[in-house]
């Protein structure tokens, strides 16, 4: 399989298990919009909303980094420089969800 048509194939079923998560992700943001900190604590601090969060942030940064990578590809013609910018978006694509996980683990 070619490496275009698998980033194709990544990108649709990313964006199909997005759309579950983001309206999970709404429906749990409006709830706890109006809230004081402590209950926002409490909501991610508990199990289900911890797993749901940290698989919607790595999902989502996931599918992003691969869209945005597309973009570099059509529109950055120097080679150089579309690799380190390929480069530092698939880093900070693992970085950025890992501390964010790590964050909410440390929560309790």
């Amino acid at each position: 399989m070619h490496v275009s048509t698998k980033k194709w194939l990544f990108t649709k079923i990313s964006s199909i298990v997005l759309i579950p998560l983001m309206i999970w992700f709404l429906i749990s943001f409006i709830s706890i919009y109006d809230q004081e900190y402590s209950d926002v604590l409490v909501f991610f601090s508990q199990q289900p909303s911890k797993i749901l969060f940290s698989i919607f942030v790595v999902i989502a940064f996931f599918f992003s980094s691969l869209t945005i990578s597309e973009i570099f590809e059509d529109y950055l013609h120097n080679n150089k420089i579309k690799n380190v910018a390929n480069k530092a978006l698939y880093l900070f694509a693992i970085i950025i969800p890992l501390l964010t996980i790590i964050g909410i683990y440390n929560l309790n």
